[in-house]
């Protein structure tokens, strides 16, 4: 059988951050993609022809995404191609991320829907359309998955992970003192060692 792993970055991220994996799937080809769009019905094509060309390969595709990576991939329509994932740190409910945003910055949604675009001054733009597509398409995945999580992650709430780990059926694993991103030699060896324990 041949086998491979498909690399989904983060917000910031790159392709090249799949390098890190090959050392923990060496029977794998591991290989990251780099997206150039950035809202879900678009980037979500682009992972979607991405998986479809490697079905045509290989016989198991694992995932590995990471932030608004995953989100993205959970709105690809690839659930019937990948085997297993592994979620780092996921943004697994969009429309409350927004609604976050939107109170950080004193924004009401008549107002976002009459403006359509509402630049902040924490670099990520509150977007009309954005929204309305996250509502209309909730997210559906049933892929085994495997998820890590910093306890100290400012984008989703603990209760929020918890809600999505129940529904789904997925596997969590709390770092106490993680955070969003995982960099530090201490976060990046804890992620290391999620994955041998959970790949086994």
């Amino acid at each position: 059988m041949k086998n491979t792993v498909l690399y989904i970055h983060g917000k910031g991220g790159s392709a090249t951050e799949s390098e890190h994996y090959k050392s923990l799937f060496p029977d794998y080809d591991v290989m990251g993609l780099d997206y150039q769009t950035f809202t879900p019905w678009e980037t979500g094509k682009e992972i979607y022809h991405a998986v479809t060309r490697l079905k045509e390969e290989y016989d198991r595709v694992i995932l590995i995404a990471n932030s608004i990576g995953a989100y993205f991939s959970m709105n690809a329509d690839i659930g019937a191609m990948i085997d297993r994932a592994y979620f780092i740190s996921p943004i697994v409910d969009m429309e409350k991320l927004i609604a976050d945003r939107m109170t950080w910055t004193n924004v009401t949604e008549d107002e976002l829907k009459e403006h359509g675009v509402i630049r902040t001054d924490f670099g990520e733009d509150l977007s009309w359309e954005y929204l309305c597509y996250v509502r209309e398409h909730p997210v559906k995945w049933s892929v085994p998955t495997t998820i890590l999580y910093g306890r100290n992650d400012a984008l989703t709430s603990y209760e929020t992970i918890i809600a999505f780990t129940e529904k789904r059926h997925a596997s969590l694993t709390v770092m106490e003192n993680g955070e969003h991103w995982f960099h530090t030699k201490e976060q990046m060896q804890f992620l290391d060692n999620w994955i041998r324990e959970k790949s086994k």
